[in-house]
């Protein structure tokens, strides 16, 4: 328990310095510094941020779901840091033999925190906003699914550590080139950021699902999604990137992965929405099914052989 405690702050730190390195790298994009004031190069920036959004006042709409427009933002929170608690340290005792199934169904959860979050606002916008982030949601957590299924038949087992052990000698990445990059566009996607970010359309539907939401309810939401984005990096990093937990090597992955988020959010403008939903079911779900019945074939006779 203890170990967890000390997991979850070290994570909430990690997010912390990740909108830093996020508004300095987008702040250098633009031909400008980025936060710069306070502290050394601006490194107490996120703190001051924090102090200012939990001592702002709290305002809720009159004709809101009040209990529910509470919890939701603090339940979106608790998913994020309950996915970290799958990540396999020796110190933590989460990681165990379905830990992949784990990751899955409570990344799913998250789904309904949106919509929850949306629907008791009792705000047309923030209404629009949640059912768009759904959809994107379940859209590409269909095809998700199915890459992973091709690693999975590649390993023979839904423990991470698994995925270790099997990339000693080559990544994944270079077995499986185009399905990783699938894989990432689809996190991408799963994680509502640029280009995928409908949910928070500011031309049609001004902040999205988080539209009503101030001071600790919004600080909330903010600290769910970039501590999801630092444990896709992560969980990217594991899949097919030869993950070696011990190694320097391993936080240098991970920073990477996330420095390719903030990357595509300061390169690429807003996807089409239909354009994302065709993306979704007529071009990721034909190849990942493809990919997975070639794999499924190229596990099964490994199998049989070594058997």
């Amino acid at each position: 328990m203890f170990t967890s405690l000390i997991q979850i702050i070290c994570v909430l730190i990690g997010v912390a310095f990740l909108t830093l390195l996020e508004r300095k790298v987008l702040g250098y994009i633009h031909l400008r510094k980025g936060p710069n004031k306070l502290g050394v190069l601006g490194l107490l920036q996120p703190f001051s941020d924090a102090i200012k959004l939990f001592t702002k006042e709290q305002t809720f709409p009159v004709m809101s779901n009040l209990w529910i427009y509470y919890i939701s933002p603090v339940m979106n929170l608790f998913f994020s840091l309950l996915l970290w608690m799958s990540f396999p340290l020796f110190t933590v005792n989460y990681n165990f033999s379905f830990s992949l199934l784990f990751i899955l169904c409570i990344s799913s959860l998250g789904v309904y925190t949106v919509m929850l979050a949306g629907w008791s606002s009792n705000s047309n916008y923030a209404m629009l906003g949640s059912m768009r982030a759904i959809a994107q949601m379940i859209s590409y957590e269909v095809s998700l699914i199915l890459m992973l299924l091709s690693f999975l038949f590649l390993i023979f087992g839904f423990n991470l550590m698994d995925f270790i052990l099997y990339q000693e000698n080559i990544w994944f990445f270079f077995m499986l080139m185009p399905l990783s990059g699938m894989l990432l566009i689809s996190l991408l996607a799963e994680t509502n950021r640029s280009p995928f970010d409908f949910a928070e359309g500011e031309s049609e539907l001004v902040s999205g699902f988080n539209v009503e939401f101030s001071s600790g309810g919004f600080a909330m939401i903010f600290l769910a999604e970039y501590a999801s984005i630092l444990f896709m990096s992560a969980f990217s990093v594991f899949v097919f990137l030869g993950a070696n937990l011990y190694s320097w090597s391993f936080f240098l992955k991970v920073g990477l992965i996330a420095f390719f988020w903030i990357w595509v959010r300061g390169t690429l403008p807003r996807y089409r929405y239909d354009k994302l939903m065709y993306l979704a079911w007529k071009s990721f779900l034909p190849c990942s099914l493809m990919f997975l019945s070639m794999y499924m074939s190229i596990g099964g006779f490994t199998s049989l052989l070594f058997c």
